[in-house]
């Protein structure tokens, strides 16, 4: 074991004595020890939760969650009946309760799992020429309708971004009927230039260099669906998808899940699939048009349609089995009467890609960083709160979700199938990758700017020395990639954090380049695994955040809970659930 990664480095994560003095109010200090001692000089409450937090057992956890024994966690493999009994192992040793109310830790999610033929063939007919592209190399391609068969045979047409936001006065569509068409669109948000600086984007359109729900690849089929399309495929671009091919191939080729649904998904697109940008402008140019010119075109309002006159044809051949997969879930109840039936929920996803394509050799998954680390921190945290003398007076939910991978399935599943109401829910803590490369001067918050969660983690982040900056890489759109954007949907105020990145030690753009470098080689691959250089100090200093902030909600008057401002796109549902249940209680 490294001895950098050790026990003791938890003194180095935060000052506990300053913490005691300055962060706390003495009368909420003195309250708390009073439940069992009396106001005395013995550690506070949050101290033996803070002490307790160990780099030896975060690192333990990733150890044998990203082993070869687990196999990467894949949904229904033998790895999730591995990874279901350690998770519930580890917390029945912790002496938390079972979370679901039936008296079990699990929540069953029932999924489908459809297995595409490699062997497919895509053939893109016009002009007098047929392309012929190669599975995997060129293109993948799927379908969530749960059949066994799925086919397309239609002709292609460019939507540009494939938007319509009514909010922006922006239609890629413009009244274009594509009932029955294959749509071509590009990843992300239109990049609309800022009309007083043409060099940087305009913040008040998509966000500026921040992408909106209307880049996401989920939105794209979403959108295409709802129009009646025979099938879409997006354009990918490595700087604009945040990730290189690489990852859209090992994440779409083999095994694919989704919820169960009584209409077998019919109400999805034939066919979904992805295109190289290589590949694109080889379409594009047997079109007789330049994807370059185009792309430009796309990022105006005055865009139209542009028709291919290419035919796509695809036929997709599925291998179906239904499967129960499981979310593990325990619980410790408030110490409040009138608060233990609200709740802080932690969230972490458990599942990995299992066995996929090979690559250098090795054909597991593991999962060390995404996300073997952020469920050690769930279970480290768990643990930890079971070291207070007296717990919170909101109960605490520890819940680990499947199936993140295959496009936040577990935590949407117990979003609209919540164990405890989320009207009643103050705040879902998101933990997708921790920090594994040392301490650091700052932290890093996702989604900053909509919610009251601001003011709050800033406040604890100045307890240990440091600033909350905002996301480096909003480009990226990482709010819409993890669990905690299925509470956020039902509006409940969801913090998303993120390693920070000014390294203490480090020169001054290391830890932008230790990103970098893991989304290129590492992201969704095997060789995602522990590497001897870790130094855990930062995982700790950073569970320590996580703990006290939930642990601040945990102990809140109503009143001081946090909100949606104004302008957030999750505040109106929010208070729409707050209206109903307060209507129901009268």
């Amino acid at each position: 074991m490294n001895p950098a990664v050790g026990e003791g480095t938890f003194r180095e994560g935060v000052n506990v004595a300053r913490l005691s003095r300055s962060w706390f109010p003495r009368w909420f200090l003195c309250g708390l020890a009073l439940l069992v001692s009396g106001c005395s000089r013995s550690p506070s409450a949050p101290d033996a939760a803070l002490q307790s937090l160990s780099g030896d057992r975060l690192l333990q956890h990733i150890r044998v969650l990203s082993s070869d024994e687990f196999g990467g966690r894949g949904p229904g493999s033998q790895g999730e009946g591995l990874t279901v009994q350690y998770l519930q192992d580890q917390f029945r040793s912790f002496g938390l309760e079972p979370g679901n109310p039936d008296g079990t830790y699990l929540q069953a999610v029932p999924l489908e799992g459809i297995t595409a033929d490699p062997g497919m063939k895509l053939t893109l007919a016009g002009h007098g020429r047929t392309l012929a592209p190669t599975f995997q190399t060129d293109f993948v391609a799927w379908t969530k309708r749960v059949v066994d068969t799925s086919s397309m045979d239609a002709e292609m047409i460019f939507v540009g971004y494939g938007v319509q936001a009514p909010e922006l006065q922006w239609d890629d569509f413009k009244g274009v009927d594509v009932r029955g068409k294959v749509l071509v669109v590009l990843v992300n948000d239109p990049p609309v230039p800022d009309p007083a600086n043409p060099t940087q984007l305009d913040p008040a359109i998509f966000g500026g260099i921040a992408m909106t729900y209307y880049g996401r690849w989920t939105y794209k089929f979403e959108k295409a669906a709802e129009l009646g399309a025979a099938g879409c495929f997006i354009i990918h671009q490595t700087d604009r998808a945040g990730y290189p091919w690489d990852v859209v191939r090992n994440s779409w080729s083999g095994e694919q899940f989704d919820l169960s649904t009584p209409d077998k998904n019919m109400s999805r697109l034939p066919i979904e699939g992805w295109l190289t940008h290589d590949l694109a402008e080889t379409l594009f140019r047997s079109a007789g048009l330049n994807l370059a010119d185009l792309t430009a075109s796309a990022a105006t309002r005055e865009f139209r349609p542009v028709p291919l006159g290419v035919r796509a044809k695809l036929t997709v051949q599925n291998r179906l089995r239904t499967i129960e997969s499981h979310n593990v879930i325990a619980r410790l109840t408030g110490s409040d009467p009138k608060l233990k039936d609200s709740y802080v929920i932690y969230t972490a996803h458990w599942d990995h890609f299992g066995i996929g394509p090979e690559v250098q050799g090795d054909r597991i998954y593991h999962g060390a960083v995404d996300n073997a680390s952020g469920t050690a921190a769930l279970l480290e945290l768990a643990r930890a709160y079971k070291q207070l003398r007296t717990p919170p007076r909101r109960s605490i939910l520890f819940l680990s979700v499947t199936a993140e991978e295959q496009g936040l399935l577990g935590s949407r599943y117990y979003a609209e199938h919540p164990l405890y109401p989320l009207v009643r829910t103050a705040v879902d803590i998101n933990m997708d990758g921790m920090n594994v490369h040392g301490r650091t001067r700052d932290l890093v918050m996702i989604g900053s700017g909509s919610s009251t969660l601001d003011e709050l983690v800033a406040d604890v982040a100045r307890s240990q020395d440091r600033t909350v900056k905002p996301d480096p890489e909003p480009e990226k759109g990482f709010f819409y990639r993890s669990d905690h954007f299925n509470f956020a949907k039902q509006g409940v105020p969801a913090f998303d954090p993120d390693s920070g990145v000014d390294f203490i030690g480090r020169p001054a753009g290391w830890g932008l380049e230790v990103r970098r470098q893991y989304t290129a080689e590492n992201y969704h691959k095997p060789s995602d695994k522990i590497r001897p250089d870790w130094d855990m100090s930062g995982a700790v200093q950073d569970s320590q955040l996580y703990f006290l902030v939930g642990y601040r909600i945990a102990n809140a008057n109503n009143e001081s809970l946090p909100v949606w401002k104004q302008g957030s796109e999750f505040k109106a549902v929010r208070e729409s659930a707050l209206r109903q249940a307060g209507a129901a209680a009268q």
